[in-house]
């Protein structure tokens, strides 16, 4: 059974069994989640956006048009995602870049992810880091910008 808090605004009824959504979230009425995950407060979800299963997504994480995020993801507080490599008010790109999370990723909290990335499977990024290219699977990076540390 699904938990939606009541301080919630969740607009999508794509949501899976056993998935918990906080307070003071929002969830735009395209975005998928799957099962089992948990987004905790103050978190926002766009209408092109796609969870898997029994992903995890901490406070402060707001998931834009183009993110697609594969099942047992963890996704710390405060990780920063763009879509837009050059934001201006009121301009909008035809197409959004799009930023794939591979299956047991795992992005530490106050990481930045730009636009158009891929973080591969069971890969590893410390906290804080900068991610400005994609990340190979099973590799623990880490810094701003952020560098190959060793594999995991």
């Amino acid at each position: 059974m699904k938990q939606i808090h009541p301080l919630a605004n969740v607009q999508s009824v794509q949501i899976g069994e056993n998935t918990n959504i906080w307070q003071f979230c929002v969830v735009l009425k395209d975005a998928q989640i799957g099962s089992n995950c948990n987004i905790c407060a103050h978190c926002f979800v766009e209408n092109d956006v796609k969870i898997g299963n029994n992903v995890t997504i901490k406070s402060g994480v707001y998931l834009w048009d183009g993110i697609e995020i594969d099942d047992d993801v963890f996704i710390g507080p405060n990780v920063t995602f763009t879509n837009d490599k050059y934001p201006r008010s009121k301009q909008y790109p035809d197409k959004f870049l799009r930023t794939k999370i591979q299956k047991g990723a795992s992005i530490g909290a106050g990481s930045v992810i730009l636009g158009g990335i891929t973080i591969g499977e069971k890969s590893m990024i410390g906290a804080g880091s900068l991610i400005t290219k994609d990340i190979p699977a099973g590799q623990l990076w880490m810094g701003s910008p952020a560098k190959y540390i060793r594999d995991i």
